[in-house]
């Protein structure tokens, strides 16, 4: 057997087994892609790809051949994302609004291969995941310019989802009319009460008068049913293309980097990794004096940084209050048992319903 016969039959050996690894290796694909879809999570992830090509990469020796063997891991992911994404197919991501709202790009942008469902309100859209509806719904739960969305935090106090991850996803509001509109027909506009905060700048220079609506992507189809040139919407650019109107002013909100975050929501809560530092808690305190104060030492006493507190109205008794907390640190640590052990003693209710590496700019 010459030598060239001997290296073909050293690689069909090698090939055969590879084939076997392959089949294992998607079959653990399969595997993460369901625990994915179960806990509302994205395909991708930039910093596990990286983690996985760098402690893999020095297990080749050979220098000339280390470079080789980063392109073929990264093959490997990149072939084992493509069959993740194509399971998750069948996902459905519902958002609360019409196609076109601000939720439904959000909702896109997370999840590019999901089946995404709009419903008319955050609670129906919340609720359609707890009764199986869809996989994990995506809401808004603060915006850089107007606040938190109150509604979406009542809806995780009461409900029973938890939070895997929070996108960032910029906010560029239009003044959207039918078409051969000009200007100075406008005479009132209507968007989201969210929207219309955005943009209160605007709308007090020229004068509009103002009508609330749904979300911005109703406030478009409003408009474009209507045919009137004296109303306009205010919402976003793939709302002027599903509704075929005319972009009379871009980017009329007063911040440049006006953001909502969106959190997404799923039946199934995400257990802490070792590389998780993000969480979310809820919790209540006793009505006495300084509880407060001795539930926020307690997270910072154990080594945890509290990034945001904020409090909402519990609704069964008068004056009662509720307490949404983010934090910064692994709780799946002896650390964390310990502070949610202290907060447990002194709270009436502490709930974990978030979990996650980080925050992600979308």
């Amino acid at each position: 057997m010459t030598e060239l016969e001997k290296a073909r039959q050293t690689i069909n050996s090698v090939d055969k087994k590879m084939a076997e690894l392959f089949c294992e290796r998607m079959a653990a694909a399969r595997t993460v892609a369901e625990y994915k879809k179960e806990h509302g999570l994205q395909i991708t992830d930039a910093a596990r790809e990286q983690e996985v090509i760098k402690r893999n990469s020095e297990l080749i020796a050979d220098e000339d051949l280390k470079s080789y063997y980063v392109n073929f891991l990264q093959n490997n992911i990149d072939i084992s994302k493509n069959y993740q994404h194509k399971l998750l197919e069948g996902m459905r991501v519902a958002f609360s609004g019409t196609e076109g709202a601000f939720a439904n790009i959000a909702a896109n942008r997370v999840f590019p291969d999901a089946n995404t469902v709009p419903y008319p309100d955050f609670k129906s859209a919340y609720d359609s995941v707890g009764n199986g509806e869809c996989d994990c719904v995506i809401l808004p739960i603060e915006n850089s310019y107007n606040g938190d969305v109150g509604q979406v935090m009542d809806l995780a106090f009461f409900g029973s989802l938890y939070i895997n991850g929070i996108y960032d996803i910029g906010v560029v509001q239009n003044l959207l009319a039918i078409k051969g509109t000009t200007m100075d027909q406008i005479k009132t506009v209507i968007s989201h009460p969210q929207a219309l905060g955005q943009c209160a700048e605007y709308i007090k220079k020229h004068n509009f008068e103002v009508i609330e609506a749904v979300n911005t992507a109703v406030a478009a189809k409003q408009v474009a049913e209507m045919g009137r040139n004296d109303i306009a919407a205010i919402a976003s650019d793939e709302a002027a293309v599903k509704y075929n109107l005319k972009k009379l002013e871009a980017h009329i909100n007063q911040s440049n980097s006006n953001t909502t975050r969106f959190a997404v929501f799923s039946r199934t809560y995400k257990a802490p990794s070792n590389s998780d530092n993000h969480f979310i808690l809820l919790f209540t305190v006793t009505n006495e004096a300084g509880s407060l104060g001795k539930a926020i030492s307690i997270i910072g006493e154990n080594g945890f940084n509290l990034k945001a507190l904020k409090s909402r109205p519990t609704k069964e008794l008068i004056w009662s209050y509720y307490f949404y907390a983010e934090g910064e640190g692994n709780i799946n640590t002896d650390k964390g048992a310990k502070m949610l052990k202290e907060l447990k003693e002194k709270c009436s209710e502490v709930r974990v319903i978030g979990n996650f590496e980080k925050e992600i700019s979308l």
